[in-house]
């Protein structure tokens, strides 16, 4: 059950890339975490060039940075739970991957960012092979879209089935849940995964038409933190990060000239 203690904020580590745009990444995670009534607290990974018509340049920050960053927070604040998002160099999953065996925490959520919605990389693939060597068995959940699913598992997932499939490998690649989001399919649905794979529940949905779905995966990885972080078990957790995604779409407003960011906020009203 979520905690009930009003004066209670749970803190969530966001560790993702800079979008300048908001649409996704650490600014994306701050509404998110926001949103859900939890406080958040950032490392910044990676700096991109990018707006609602795709990503320019990605500039890789300093492992060192990274390293010291992580640290100085974790020493200062009682974290709740962590989401890790894009990394974008094999230097900055390392890193990372060292300060999680360092500091053990209850929840961590990765959502393996590997390539942005207008196709260009942001993992190298040694960076995809530290990821499942070093990373994924430090995480609580693994909530890779069907695109991340069939990359790191070089299997087709385009059905259910397929996804099962997928996240049946994924457990014998070390990880411990897996959420494949299918978001993209024509009938939308999320497959919860735990157990080594002897449990799977489907998480059906809604297609959400629009202009702005750009940072779906990075606001249900976010929300699903904030939910475990508030004392929700993973089932309900998911099926919450689920329904608080599919408001965020459909209250969504154009924005920019490209496909715009979903509404993280929508909880706020419309500014009027």
């Amino acid at each position: 059950m979520p905690s009930r203690d009003k004066k209670h904020q749970p803190i969530v580590l966001s560790i993702a890339g800079y979008d300048p745009s908001s649409g996704a990444g650490i600014t994306a995670d701050v509404k998110t975490i926001a949103a859900h009534g939890c406080y958040a607290i950032t490392c910044i990974t990676a700096l991109t060039v990018q707006s609602t018509q795709g990503v320019k340049r990605v500039e890789s920050v300093d492992t060192r940075i990274i390293t010291e960053t992580l640290e100085d927070l974790a020493s200062d604040f009682q974290i709740a739970a962590v989401k890790i998002g894009m990394l974008g160099a094999v230097e900055a999953v390392r890193a990372v991957a060292a300060f999680l065996r360092r500091n053990r925490f209850m929840h961590v959520v990765l959502d393996p960012v590997l390539q942005s919605s207008s196709g260009m990389e942001l993992l190298s693939r040694e960076g995809i092979d530290l990821l499942r060597e070093r990373l994924m068995t430090l995480t609580s959940v693994m909530t890779p879209n069907i695109d991340e699913a069939a990359a790191l598992t070089e299997l087709p997932v385009t059905t259910v089935e397929e996804m099962k499939a997928a996240a049946l490998k994924l457990h014998t690649m070390s990880a411990r849940n897996v959420i494949i989001t299918g978001g993209h399919l024509d009938e939308p649905v999320d497959l919860l995964s735990t157990e080594g794979g002897r449990k799977v529940k489907l998480l059906k949905g809604k297609k959400v038409h629009g202009p702005s779905t750009h940072g779906t995966g990075c606001a249900f990885s976010a929300a699903l933190a904030c939910n475990l972080a508030r004392g929700r078990n993973l089932s309900d957790a998911a099926a919450a990060a689920k329904q608080y995604v599919t408001m965020a779409l459909k209250s969504a407003k154009s924005m920019g000239k490209g496909r715009g960011p979903v509404n993280h906020l929508y909880r706020m009203g419309n500014g009027k």
